[in-house]
């Protein structure tokens, strides 16, 4: 079983607390940084800009992705451009679509050729990624972000998908397995070759867990039912003439 030192894949912390990003940037396994609006949200950020800068002030070593929110193929262009300036470790985060689900290919060709680092996202199907792999080859250094998470929560597995992406990226794009929902993934996402991982604070909170001998876990699992017992003062009373279902008379 690989330890975190030897894993291929690179792990992105996908979130938007910036008290739990920059404990984060203080881990060596963690290769970058990508967010978007809902999750900068949920963490509740009121000034995008603000916010951005401040990390960026902090985080310059390592690439961290910060997404457009126009939904207007001009405003996303202009937007794209602004965040871009704000540090050369910047991907810009481009949808797939825009939410009338006009491609926004030529806008992805035309940010990569003008040299911005684009990070396509919320990819789910293959014929997605044939598109905009098509968009980024030339450009600048990208990354496509497919959602095998959500891919999973369809009942499908995307491990096949994901290989075949992989097969169809231009030499200077890397393929992003993003919404992971499990540890596991990080480990389907390296035996496959894919470059990145994103990873949730909640899912690297068990990153220690790579490699852990299972009949150690399992003793640590019977001592936390019966610890968790004891500490609620749980009790079954019995009377006399009880006897355990089974025994003899």
């Amino acid at each position: 079983m690989k330890s975190v030192s030897d894993l291929k894949v690179q792990i992105f912390a996908d979130g938007a607390d910036m008290s739990s990003m920059l404990d984060l940037y203080r881990q060596p396994y963690i290769k970058g940084f990508t967010t978007n609006p809902t999750l900068m949200r949920k963490a509740g950020v009121k000034d995008y800009e603000r916010f951005a800068r401040e990390i960026l002030e902090r985080i310059t070593d390592r690439p961290i992705s910060f997404e457009v929110f126009a939904d207007d193929e001009h405003q996303m262009e202009r937007q794209a451009h602004k965040i871009a300036g704000w540090a050369r470790n910047i991907y810009v985060k481009i949808p797939v679509t825009n939410t009338r689900g006009e491609p926004m290919d030529r806008l992805i060709r035309r940010l990569s050729t003008d040299g911005i680092q684009v990070n396509a996202t919320a990819l789910l199907a293959l014929d997605q990624v044939r598109h905009v792999a098509k968009a980024l080859k030339g450009g600048a250094p990208s990354y496509i972000s497919v959602f095998a998470g959500r891919v999973a929560d369809t009942g499908r597995d995307p491990v096949p998908l994901m290989k075949s992406a992989l097969e169809l990226l231009p030499a200077t794009t890397q393929l992003v397995w993003a919404s992971p929902r499990e540890l596991l993934n990080v480990m389907q996402a390296d035996e496959i070759g894919c470059h990145i991982i994103t990873v949730t604070s909640d899912v690297l909170k068990k990153i220690d867990l790579i490699g852990k001998d299972l009949h150690e876990f399992s003793l640590e699992t019977v001592r936390m039912f019966h610890d968790d017992a004891a500490r609620s003062g749980y009790k079954l009373e019995f009377r006399t003439e009880e006897r355990p279902v089974g025994s003899l008379p």
